[in-house]
């Protein structure tokens, strides 16, 4: 056999085998079935750890209204207003901070009420009272008694990074439709520390957490999750001239709501904090006469004799420009900052002194 006969044979075996092994591996690949994508990830991790500790706030309220009465029924008074009681249904979410059922929500989900009833999601119905609530930072602790009750894994809000992930859950419905399983939406962190002055209702609302995740109708008192299920909020209130969500909810912050759940549970109250001192805001005479370079600050313009401030070594004359590592700019930034301590906590003072900065140490008593 010549050599171009051989090569020809051979070139043609090759070809052969490969076509074959083509072949084999093309119909191996279509016997194999598709691997599904797992559904499974961090947000439904997080659902899962999270929602069995969240509840829904069923409230019975009582309100006066105005009833207009009939002339025909009051043929002396015409037309007039006659106060009227009718009991009103409120709908909120919660959650089980304690296993010994301790359930925190909003204070404006159970103000008022004369009955309120909360459902887990396994379907148990408790009658719960009030431990205790801070109307002004809308937070109440309710006590529900149960067994093996499903607690929440509460994290930190010091360190949230704008633009992680955020998960709103409520429970608003479980009385309404008969199901007791949470709700869920999911955003991120849009803005942190976001100040509101005091309100209608009182109210005050400071360094609260902005999210894009939709808190609706019910979920107030429900938690704001991060993507390890760890609470870092308590949803309260969205901006909508609708009264649904456009995507800006905002939460307390947990390491807040903890501090305010540990005073009402152990005391039933917020205890009335006393610092001994008042102050006034700067203005450019003052500045002038304490020679200062700016009118940042709050000027200390009287101490309480034997008090608390007095104790720390506080003086008059002292501008404030930092509590508690809060830069002080005007009195109700004071006011604001006030509101993370509790009695017995000591506070750090940043002042200016005849022209010198000085720290003053000063631990807060009860009024």
């Amino acid at each position: 056999m010549s050599r171009k006969r051989f090569a020809v044979s051979a070139l043609l075996l090759l070809c052969a085998v490969t076509g074959l092994l083509v072949s084999c591996e093309r119909q191996q690949q279509q016997a194999l079935p598709l691997m599904p994508y797992s559904r499974e990830n961090a947000i439904t991790e997080a659902v899962r750890l999270a929602a069995p500790s969240v509840v829904s706030v069923n409230v019975i309220k009582t309100e006066v209204v105005n009833a207009r009465i009939n002339p025909r029924y009051s043929p002396y008074f015409g037309f007039f207003d006659a106060p009227h009681i009718r009991n009103v249904q409120a709908i909120g979410s919660g959650l089980i901070i304690d296993e010994r059922g301790f359930v925190v929500t909003n204070a404006h989900v159970v103000e008022g009420a004369t009955q309120i009833t909360v459902i887990l999601a396994d379907n148990r119905q408790y009658n719960t009272r009030i431990i205790g609530m801070d109307s002004i930072q809308d937070i109440a602790v309710l006590k529900i008694e149960g067994h093996e009750l499903p607690v929440a894994r509460l994290g930190a809000s010091s360190d949230l990074i704008i633009g992680e992930a955020a998960i709103a859950v409520g429970n608003p419905y479980a009385f309404l439709i008969k199901d007791s399983q949470p709700s869920v939406s999911v955003g991120v962190i849009s803005a942190i520390n976001r100040n509101f002055a005091q309100n209608l209702n009182d109210k005050v609302f400071k360094k609260m957490i902005q999210t894009d995740a939709a808190i609706n109708a019910g979920n107030s008192g429900g938690p704001l999750l991060n993507i390890n299920g760890d609470v870092i909020g308590i949803n309260t209130f969205i901006f909508s001239e609708t009264g649904e969500s456009v995507g800006i909810g905002f939460a307390i912050p947990i390491d807040r709501v903890k501090k305010i759940a540990h005073e009402l549970i152990l005391y039933g109250q917020m205890r009335q904090r006393h610092f001994g001192f008042r102050m006034t805001n700067l203005n450019q005479l003052l500045a002038n006469q304490f020679q200062l370079p700016n009118l940042n600050g709050v000027l200390v313009v009287d101490v309480e004799n034997d008090g608390p401030a007095d104790n720390a070594g506080l003086e008059v004359g002292d501008v404030i420009l930092k509590f508690n590592g809060t830069f002080i700019v005007e009195s109700d930034d004071l006011r604001l900052a006030i509101l993370d301590v509790a009695v017995g906590d000591n506070i750090l003072l940043e002042v200016i002194r005849n022209g010198h900065p000085l720290q003053v140490q000063m631990r807060v008593e009860e009024l």
